[in-house]
Protein backbone atom coordinates (compact mmCIF):
# COMPACT_ATOMS: atom_id res chain seq x y z
CA UNK A 1 0.00 0.00 0.00
CA UNK A 2 1.41 3.50 -1.07
CA UNK A 3 2.19 5.06 2.59
CA UNK A 4 0.73 8.39 1.61
CA UNK A 5 -2.49 7.09 0.73
CA UNK A 6 -2.29 4.82 4.42
CA UNK A 7 -1.72 8.15 5.87
CA UNK A 8 -4.47 10.32 4.11
CA UNK A 9 -6.45 7.45 5.45
CA UNK A 10 -5.48 7.51 8.88
CA UNK A 11 -4.96 11.58 9.39
CA UNK A 12 -8.15 13.21 7.54
CA UNK A 13 -7.10 16.42 9.68
CA UNK A 14 -3.99 17.13 7.96
CA UNK A 15 -3.67 18.89 4.45
CA UNK A 16 -1.19 17.23 2.57
CA UNK A 17 -0.96 20.16 -0.33
CA UNK A 18 0.63 21.75 2.37
CA UNK A 19 3.12 19.47 3.34
CA UNK A 20 3.73 19.56 -0.53
CA UNK A 21 4.18 23.33 -0.75
CA UNK A 22 7.02 23.18 2.35
CA UNK A 23 8.24 20.18 0.83
CA UNK A 24 8.71 21.99 -2.40
CA UNK A 25 10.33 25.22 -0.44
CA UNK A 26 12.65 23.05 1.42
CA UNK A 27 14.08 21.44 -1.30
CA UNK A 28 14.74 24.80 -3.04
CA UNK A 29 16.70 26.29 -0.04
CA UNK A 30 18.91 23.02 -0.24
CA UNK A 31 19.67 23.09 -3.43
CA UNK A 32 20.26 27.22 -3.03
CA UNK A 33 22.56 25.89 -0.16
CA UNK A 34 24.62 24.17 -1.84
CA UNK A 35 24.98 25.66 -5.28
CA UNK A 36 25.65 29.22 -3.14
CA UNK A 37 28.63 28.15 -1.17
CA UNK A 38 32.15 25.92 -1.84
CA UNK A 39 32.18 23.89 1.18
CA UNK A 40 28.97 22.94 3.18
CA UNK A 41 27.32 20.73 5.90
CA UNK A 42 24.58 18.98 7.14
CA UNK A 43 24.09 19.19 10.55
CA UNK A 44 22.91 16.14 11.67
CA UNK A 45 21.96 15.27 15.26
CA UNK A 46 19.72 11.68 15.00
CA UNK A 47 16.97 14.22 16.16
CA UNK A 48 13.23 13.90 13.77
CA UNK A 49 14.24 17.69 12.41
CA UNK A 50 17.24 16.28 11.36
CA UNK A 51 16.03 13.34 10.06
CA UNK A 52 13.40 15.13 8.02
CA UNK A 53 16.33 17.80 6.51
CA UNK A 54 18.52 14.60 5.86
CA UNK A 55 15.38 12.91 3.71
CA UNK A 56 14.79 16.20 2.13
CA UNK A 57 18.33 16.34 0.92
CA UNK A 58 18.38 12.96 -0.27
CA UNK A 59 15.23 13.91 -2.81
CA UNK A 60 16.91 17.12 -3.53
CA UNK A 61 20.59 15.67 -4.52
CA UNK A 62 19.29 11.76 -4.85
CA UNK A 63 17.54 9.28 -6.99
CA UNK A 64 15.22 7.13 -5.58
CA UNK A 65 15.18 3.42 -7.29
CA UNK A 66 12.15 1.11 -7.86
CA UNK A 67 13.58 -0.87 -4.75
CA UNK A 68 13.30 2.16 -2.74
CA UNK A 69 17.41 2.66 -2.32
CA UNK A 70 18.72 6.04 -2.81
CA UNK A 71 21.37 6.43 -5.42
CA UNK A 72 23.73 9.08 -6.08
CA UNK A 73 25.89 10.55 -3.37
CA UNK A 74 24.68 13.90 -0.85
CA UNK A 75 27.42 16.79 -1.89
CA UNK A 76 27.58 17.31 1.50
CA UNK A 77 28.88 15.52 4.66
CA UNK A 78 26.61 14.98 7.68
CA UNK A 79 28.38 16.98 10.70
CA UNK A 80 27.52 15.49 14.33
CA UNK A 81 28.56 17.55 17.68
CA UNK A 82 29.25 14.59 19.86
CA UNK A 83 29.17 16.19 23.53
CA UNK A 84 29.74 12.69 24.96
CA UNK A 85 26.07 12.54 26.75
CA UNK A 86 23.90 11.13 24.03
CA UNK A 87 21.78 8.73 24.37
CA UNK A 88 23.10 5.01 23.01
CA UNK A 89 20.17 4.88 21.07
CA UNK A 90 20.61 7.22 19.16
CA UNK A 91 24.57 7.04 18.50
CA UNK A 92 23.96 3.82 17.30
CA UNK A 93 20.49 4.52 14.60
CA UNK A 94 23.04 7.16 13.65
CA UNK A 95 26.05 4.72 12.74
CA UNK A 96 23.57 2.40 11.28
CA UNK A 97 21.98 5.04 8.94
CA UNK A 98 25.33 5.99 7.46
CA UNK A 99 27.09 2.99 6.75
CA UNK A 100 23.40 1.62 5.33
CA UNK A 101 23.26 4.64 3.21
CA UNK A 102 27.41 5.21 2.55
CA UNK A 103 27.09 8.77 3.68
CA UNK A 104 29.94 11.06 4.43
CA UNK A 105 29.97 11.64 8.63
CA UNK A 106 31.88 14.15 10.79
CA UNK A 107 31.98 13.76 14.11
CA UNK A 108 33.06 16.87 16.92
CA UNK A 109 33.53 15.70 20.17
CA UNK A 110 33.00 17.75 23.64
CA UNK A 111 35.48 16.15 25.22
CA UNK A 112 38.48 16.98 22.53
CA UNK A 113 37.54 20.10 23.24
CA UNK A 114 37.68 19.70 27.20
CA UNK A 115 41.17 17.99 26.63
CA UNK A 116 42.72 21.28 24.49
CA UNK A 117 41.16 23.50 27.39
CA UNK A 118 38.96 25.25 25.16
CA UNK A 119 36.06 24.05 27.05
CA UNK A 120 36.13 24.12 31.26
CA UNK A 121 33.01 22.34 32.71
CA UNK A 122 33.01 22.43 36.63
CA UNK A 123 30.48 19.62 37.18
CA UNK A 124 31.18 16.40 34.52
CA UNK A 125 27.73 15.56 34.52
CA UNK A 126 26.02 18.78 33.53
CA UNK A 127 24.63 19.79 30.52
CA UNK A 128 26.60 20.34 27.96
CA UNK A 129 24.56 21.76 25.42
CA UNK A 130 26.16 25.29 25.45
CA UNK A 131 28.99 23.92 25.36
CA UNK A 132 28.66 22.38 21.76
CA UNK A 133 28.94 25.95 20.19
CA UNK A 134 32.98 26.15 21.17
CA UNK A 135 33.28 22.36 19.31
CA UNK A 136 31.34 23.48 16.78
CA UNK A 137 33.26 26.98 16.03
CA UNK A 138 36.41 24.72 16.15
CA UNK A 139 34.99 22.04 13.72
CA UNK A 140 34.27 25.40 11.05
CA UNK A 141 37.28 26.69 10.98
CA UNK A 142 39.14 22.73 10.98
CA UNK A 143 37.14 21.85 7.86
CA UNK A 144 36.90 25.40 6.62
CA UNK A 145 32.91 25.31 6.34
CA UNK A 146 31.22 28.22 4.72
CA UNK A 147 27.02 27.13 5.06
CA UNK A 148 26.08 24.64 7.81
CA UNK A 149 22.81 23.31 6.87
CA UNK A 150 20.25 22.74 10.33
CA UNK A 151 16.49 21.60 11.26
CA UNK A 152 16.04 24.54 13.64
CA UNK A 153 12.26 25.71 12.95
CA UNK A 154 10.90 28.99 14.26
CA UNK A 155 8.04 27.35 16.47
CA UNK A 156 10.22 25.89 18.58
CA UNK A 157 11.78 28.94 21.01
CA UNK A 158 11.13 32.67 21.22
CA UNK A 159 14.71 33.26 19.92
CA UNK A 160 14.37 30.93 16.67
CA UNK A 161 11.54 33.20 15.93
CA UNK A 162 14.09 36.08 14.45
CA UNK A 163 16.42 33.16 12.43
CA UNK A 164 16.09 33.70 8.86
CA UNK A 165 16.55 31.17 6.60
CA UNK A 166 19.81 32.05 5.80
CA UNK A 167 21.82 33.60 9.16
CA UNK A 168 24.99 34.93 8.59
CA UNK A 169 27.21 34.57 11.64
CA UNK A 170 30.39 36.89 11.66
CA UNK A 171 33.94 36.32 12.12
CA UNK A 172 33.69 34.77 15.70
CA UNK A 173 30.79 32.90 14.18
CA UNK A 174 28.46 34.40 16.33
CA UNK A 175 24.70 35.69 15.24
CA UNK A 176 23.93 39.44 15.54
CA UNK A 177 20.37 40.23 15.37
CA UNK A 178 20.37 44.10 13.83
CA UNK A 179 23.34 42.15 11.13
CA UNK A 180 20.69 39.49 9.36
CA UNK A 181 19.51 40.29 5.76
CA UNK A 182 16.28 40.61 4.44
CA UNK A 183 14.39 37.93 2.48
CA UNK A 184 12.05 39.50 0.85
CA UNK A 185 10.25 37.23 -1.96
CA UNK A 186 12.70 34.33 -0.81
CA UNK A 187 15.60 36.33 -2.09
CA UNK A 188 18.54 35.04 -0.28
CA UNK A 189 21.67 37.30 -0.17
CA UNK A 190 24.37 34.63 0.38
CA UNK A 191 28.03 37.10 0.31
CA UNK A 192 30.18 36.61 2.76
CA UNK A 193 33.68 38.15 4.32
CA UNK A 194 36.38 36.41 4.90
CA UNK A 195 36.31 34.24 8.09
CA UNK A 196 32.30 34.34 8.14
CA UNK A 197 30.23 31.82 7.30
CA UNK A 198 26.27 30.93 7.08
CA UNK A 199 23.82 29.23 8.80
CA UNK A 200 20.87 27.60 6.28
CA UNK A 201 17.12 26.34 8.17
CA UNK A 202 15.25 24.48 4.91
CA UNK A 203 12.35 23.62 7.69
CA UNK A 204 12.24 27.16 9.26
CA UNK A 205 8.87 27.65 8.07
CA UNK A 206 7.55 24.03 9.55
CA UNK A 207 5.52 23.14 13.03
CA UNK A 208 6.41 19.82 15.03
CA UNK A 209 2.93 19.14 13.69
CA UNK A 210 4.12 19.21 9.97
CA UNK A 211 7.50 17.25 10.89
CA UNK A 212 5.11 14.78 12.57
CA UNK A 213 2.45 14.60 9.49
CA UNK A 214 5.55 14.41 7.04
CA UNK A 215 7.28 11.54 8.54
CA UNK A 216 4.16 9.50 8.44
CA UNK A 217 3.72 10.19 5.06
CA UNK A 218 7.82 9.35 4.00
CA UNK A 219 8.18 6.72 6.50
CA UNK A 220 10.92 8.56 7.66
CA UNK A 221 13.35 6.05 10.08
CA UNK A 222 13.73 7.21 13.65
CA UNK A 223 15.62 6.38 16.54
CA UNK A 224 13.48 4.27 19.17
CA UNK A 225 13.50 7.03 21.65
CA UNK A 226 10.55 8.50 19.78
CA UNK A 227 7.97 5.82 20.37
CA UNK A 228 6.20 5.16 23.50
CA UNK A 229 8.60 2.31 25.73
CA UNK A 230 8.59 1.82 29.20
CA UNK A 231 11.29 3.65 30.89
CA UNK A 232 12.59 4.00 34.04
CA UNK A 233 12.04 7.98 35.52
CA UNK A 234 11.44 10.11 38.28
CA UNK A 235 9.68 13.32 38.99
CA UNK A 236 11.36 16.45 39.21
CA UNK A 237 10.22 20.24 38.37
CA UNK A 238 7.37 18.96 36.77
CA UNK A 239 9.29 16.87 34.37
CA UNK A 240 9.99 13.44 34.02
CA UNK A 241 13.27 12.82 34.44
CA UNK A 242 14.81 9.54 33.15
CA UNK A 243 16.82 7.58 35.05
CA UNK A 244 20.55 7.60 33.60
CA UNK A 245 24.35 7.68 34.93
CA UNK A 246 24.00 10.98 34.07
CA UNK A 247 20.61 11.70 35.93
CA UNK A 248 20.69 9.27 38.62
CA UNK A 249 17.76 9.56 41.19
CA UNK A 250 18.24 12.08 44.06
CA UNK A 251 17.44 11.30 47.74
CA UNK A 252 13.77 11.20 48.16
CA UNK A 253 12.93 10.40 44.53
CA UNK A 254 11.15 7.71 43.90
CA UNK A 255 11.36 5.40 40.62
CA UNK A 256 8.81 4.82 38.29
CA UNK A 257 8.61 2.40 35.18
CA UNK A 258 6.36 4.35 32.83
CA UNK A 259 5.04 4.44 29.30
CA UNK A 260 6.96 7.36 27.52
CA UNK A 261 8.59 9.13 24.35
CA UNK A 262 10.37 11.61 23.50
CA UNK A 263 8.91 14.19 21.69
CA UNK A 264 12.66 15.86 20.81
CA UNK A 265 16.09 14.22 21.40
CA UNK A 266 19.09 16.09 23.34
CA UNK A 267 22.00 15.48 26.33
CA UNK A 268 20.67 12.50 28.71
CA UNK A 269 21.60 15.22 30.98
CA UNK A 270 19.01 17.90 29.93
CA UNK A 271 15.97 16.32 27.64
CA UNK A 272 12.59 14.50 29.00
CA UNK A 273 10.28 12.27 27.76
CA UNK A 274 6.50 12.40 28.31
CA UNK A 275 3.87 10.06 28.93
CA UNK A 276 2.47 8.52 25.84
CA UNK A 277 1.28 5.16 24.35
CA UNK A 278 1.80 6.48 20.48
CA UNK A 279 3.74 3.84 18.67
CA UNK A 280 3.35 5.23 15.43
CA UNK A 281 4.08 8.26 13.86
CA UNK A 282 0.32 8.68 12.86
CA UNK A 283 -0.29 8.41 16.73
CA UNK A 284 1.70 10.79 17.42
CA UNK A 285 0.24 12.97 15.02
CA UNK A 286 -2.99 12.31 16.92
CA UNK A 287 -0.79 13.31 20.23
CA UNK A 288 1.13 16.98 18.70
CA UNK A 289 -2.66 17.77 17.86
CA UNK A 290 -4.30 17.44 21.18
CA UNK A 291 -0.61 19.15 23.13
CA UNK A 292 -1.32 22.53 24.48
CA UNK A 293 2.78 22.68 25.39
CA UNK A 294 5.62 23.44 23.04
CA UNK A 295 8.10 20.90 22.72
CA UNK A 296 11.03 22.04 24.36
CA UNK A 297 8.89 23.66 27.47
CA UNK A 298 7.86 20.27 27.86
CA UNK A 299 10.88 18.31 27.49
CA UNK A 300 13.93 20.55 27.52
CA UNK A 301 15.32 21.47 30.81
CA UNK A 302 18.26 23.64 30.02
CA UNK A 303 15.43 25.93 27.91
CA UNK A 304 13.24 26.43 30.65
CA UNK A 305 16.13 28.25 32.72
CA UNK A 306 15.02 31.89 31.26
CA UNK A 307 13.73 33.46 28.30
CA UNK A 308 16.97 34.50 26.91
CA UNK A 309 18.62 31.17 27.39
CA UNK A 310 18.43 30.17 24.04
CA UNK A 311 19.20 33.88 22.14
CA UNK A 312 22.45 34.17 24.64
CA UNK A 313 23.81 30.71 23.30
CA UNK A 314 23.00 31.47 19.48
CA UNK A 315 25.17 34.82 20.29
CA UNK A 316 27.55 32.56 21.88
CA UNK A 317 27.76 30.27 18.30
CA UNK A 318 25.00 27.94 19.07
CA UNK A 319 23.27 26.11 16.08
Amino acid sequence: MNATVHSDQLLPEIDWRHLDALEEESIEILREAVAAFERPALLFSGGKDSCVVLHLARKAFQCRGPDGRWHGTLPLPLLHIDTGHNFPEVIAFRDALVARHGDRLLVAHVEDSMRRGTVRLSDPLASRNAAQSVTLLETIEAHRLDVLVGGARRDEEKARAKERIFSHRDAFGQWQPKAQRPELWTLFNTRLQPGEHMRAFPISNWTELDVWAYIARERIELPSLYWAHPRQVVRRGGLLVPVTPLTPPQPGETVETLQVRFRTVGDMSCTCPVPSSAATPEAVVLETLRSTVSERGATRVDDRANDAAMERRKREGYF
